[in-house]
């Protein structure tokens, strides 16, 4: 179920064109316009949950996809040998922007304490 306003929902409805890293029939992985680090790769689910508070037990499955995605992300972009960081932001508050749940994996560069 997609979300009419929502970005990344267009995303996923191919509403608005993106260069994707990784796309399969439950998410898709595309370079942060904003990157934070010399790597910062989104994994994106194409169905819409807000944030990870919507997150149930039955989700289980997209949440394994999206830490699997994430390592084959992490090896196209040459970081899975090094190390890279992963982070859901969930609300305001932690710098969430897009209200669509998504992963960041960060790297490339030593990443400092975050907090």
């Amino acid at each position: 179920m997609h979300k009419a306003d929502c970005l990344f929902c267009k995303m996923a409805r191919g509403e608005i064109p993106t260069e994707r890293l990784i796309d399969d029939d439950q998410l898709f992985a595309i370079r942060d316009i904003n990157p934070r680090a010399p790597v910062h790769v989104l994994l994106i689910p194409k169905q819409h949950l807000p944030s990870a508070r919507a997150i149930e037990p039955a989700h289980g499955p997209l949440l394994g996809a999206l830490f699997a995605r994430a390592n084959e992300a992490a090896r196209i972009e040459g970081v899975f040998e090094d190390g890279f960081r992963l982070a859901f932001n969930v609300g305001d508050a932690a710098g969430m922007t897009v209200h669509h749940l998504h992963l960041h994996l960060l790297g490339g560069r030593q990443l400092g304490p975050e907090g």
